[in-house]
């Protein structure tokens, strides 16, 4: 800890040097090479255990300021140095600070760190500032690979020109249960050749421009009704189904060519029978199966191993040893890393990990970390972020990804687009989510730009049922209500429906007889299942922006409309159901 107090003491002049002193890199954006061989040997060969368990194991940070001698920022040198941590995972941050750290922690370690993000959105996921795109299931609703590929390539630019080497992305769950909680909107869809053409354009179009990509989450979490950050889910299909549908964007995404696979903490009784074992921690599905039978060389990643689906079961020490002995090759976010390295090395001193096993995986990360060009540069020039990030160009290929995405499920009367001088329209956001009473704030005002009168409500998870109704009786005199529906993705949330009074709203409306009902929905198609009755039902699959905006364009008919439904709605429609309905030629609002 020595070295690391007087670390902590210099961190910030690092950082505010590192701009100047970051040595010049290729005038061509970074490319995937086929690495120095002789630079992993020798690396490998002045090694300590302890090393080469470092190199194992990635730890989160945060790319926002922190002053030099925090607590925050000595624990992360702390890892590095003395723990011999050789990835770092961002979660959040802004532009300059993500950079300047990248290069600051790059100076403390003599291993090149290798950077991963979830960038399953493009930079935008976790950066401010950077172009966000939609999520997979909206390029699933265009079915454009050549917007997949340049999703992939403007996440992989953006990317590297911080710092950042590899994304966890894309996801190639197959999202066949309507009721699953954490993958929903990230898969591209339901059909597993779409699932595979899509995450394959996107993930080309990352390593093509040097970023390892990588396919998650596997053997597919896609069949669940349960989140793996609060329980372990069960996997029920047999054999024959899983081939079929989990395992067939996988065997395409490695016939694509994907550098990397992340594990799933899923019980999966087909694969591996032992009672309550994660995917994660299974010879016969890491080992056996992934690199046997599928024939993967790549890096195996584990989930975030303090997800509740290993938490629940394991010590931190327990799971990751597990892993490791599974097939794993770099454990993700484990609890306490520094105890965990530490035992690790005494596990491997005392035999209980093969040196051969080690070496294996060792010399598989210092490949990746060639192949991405470490060995020769390792750092990046913070001048040239101003004139890379969120350009033109990229802000607007987004922005058309958004717009393609748009997809009409129903329109029964061709209320779409909304028309005729002297309509009455109210609008009501709805969001399912504690605390988000505003979530459709933008959306109500590009509605009143279009309709000067219109009336806007708004609502949360907490707004009771008198709220509501009163609200509603306030639109007795109004020719159409349009409901935007918001529910969030996020992790431990464990639904990502609609809250069942605002259903129970829209269904009584709908079925009064007055008002025309019109359903927006900013986040998971599904909705429509709980909200039968409306008259019109429009999917957005996420809430931005940009969405917002584009929802009230499609509305009032001032651009084409051409998605289609990427997954089925039980009951009700088929995959690859809409109707496409072109510009009304009234004007565009933008």
């Amino acid at each position: 800890m020595k070295r690391t107090r007087a670390i902590a003491a210099g961190v910030s002049a690092l950082l505010a040097l590192a701009a100047g002193c970051a040595p010049t890199p290729p005038s061509a954006a970074p490319r995937l090479v086929p690495g120095d061989a002789g630079w992993v040997e020798r690396t490998l060969g002045k090694m300590s255990v302890e090393e080469k368990i470092g190199q194992m194991i990635a730890v989160r940070f945060e790319g926002a300021f922190r002053n030099g001698d925090s607590a925050y920022i000595r624990n992360l040198e702390s890892l590095v140095v003395d723990h011999k941590i050789g990835g770092l995972i961002l979660f959040g941050g802004e532009v300059y600070e993500t950079a300047e750290l990248a290069n600051a922690f790059q100076r403390l370690a003599r291993v090149p760190l290798l950077f991963a993000s979830d960038l399953e959105r493009g930079a935008g996921t976790q950066i401010t500032g950077t172009t966000l795109f939609p999520p997979l299931m909206s390029l699933g609703a265009s079915g454009s690979e050549e917007m997949a590929y340049e999703m992939g390539r403007i996440t992989a630019i953006e990317g590297r020109a911080m710092g950042i080497h590899m994304t966890y992305a894309p996801v190639v769950d197959v999202n066949i249960n309507p009721d699953n909680p954490i993958i929903s909107t990230r898969s591209v869809g339901e059909d597993p050749a779409l699932v595979g053409r899509i995450a394959g354009a996107f993930l080309r179009g990352c390593q093509e421009h040097g970023m390892i990509a990588t396919a998650k989450h596997f053997p597919g979490h896609g069949d669940t009704a349960q989140d793996s950050h609060l329980m372990l889910p069960t996997i029920t299909a047999d054999l024959d189904r899983l081939e079929k549908v989990e395992l067939a964007p996988f065997r395409e995404a490695i016939a694509a060519g994907v550098r990397a696979v992340m594990t799933s903490h899923l019980f999966v009784p087909a694969l591996d029978p032992t009672p309550n074992l994660p995917a994660t921690l299974s010879p016969a599905t890491l080992t056996g199966l992934l690199r046997g039978k599928l024939g993967f060389q790549g890096l195996i990643v584990t989930d975030a191993m303090e997800m509740a689906g290993i938490a629940n079961s394991y010590a931190p020490e327990e799971a990751a040893l597990k892993a490791i002995l599974a097939g794993v090759d770099i454990v993700l976010l484990p609890p306490e890393p520094g105890r965990v390295a530490t035992r690790l090395a005494a596990a491997a001193r005392e035999g209980k990990i093969p040196p051969s096993r080690l070496d294996e995986s060792v010399r598989r990360i210092l490949r990746t970390k060639a192949a991405l060009g470490l060995n020769r540069n390792r750092f990046v020039r913070i001048e040239d972020l101003n004139r890379i990030i969120a350009s033109r160009p990229f802000l607007a290929e987004a922005y058309r990804t958004f717009e393609s995405s748009v997809t009409l499920v129903r329109n029964e009367g061709n209320v779409i687009p909304l028309a005729g001088e002297g309509r009455k329209v109210a609008v009501f956001s709805l969001s399912s989510d504690p605390g988000d009473y505003c979530a459709g704030r933008a959306f109500i005002a590009e509605m009143k730009k279009r309709s000067p009168g219109l009336l806007g409500f708004f609502a949360d998870g907490d707004t009771g049922e008198a709220e509501l109704e009163a609200d509603a009786a306030l639109c007795a005199g109004v020719d159409t209500v349009v409901f935007a529906l918001f529910s969030r993705l996020t992790s431990s949330k464990g639904s990502v429906d609609l809250a069942p009074r605002h259903a129970a709203l829209v269904e009584k409306l709908a079925a009064a007889g007055g008002p025309t009902v019109v359903a927006v929905s900013f986040g998971s198609p599904y909705f429509l299942r709980h909200i039968p009755g409306v008259a019109s039902y429009v999917c957005m699959y996420r809430n931005t922006p940009e969405t917002q905006e584009i929802a009230a364009r499609a509305l009032f008919g001032e651009m084409d409309i051409d998605g289609k439904l990427p997954v089925s709605i039980p009951g009700l429609y088929s995959l690859g159901h809409g109707i496409s309905l072109k510009k009304s030629g009234r004007g565009d609002g933008r």
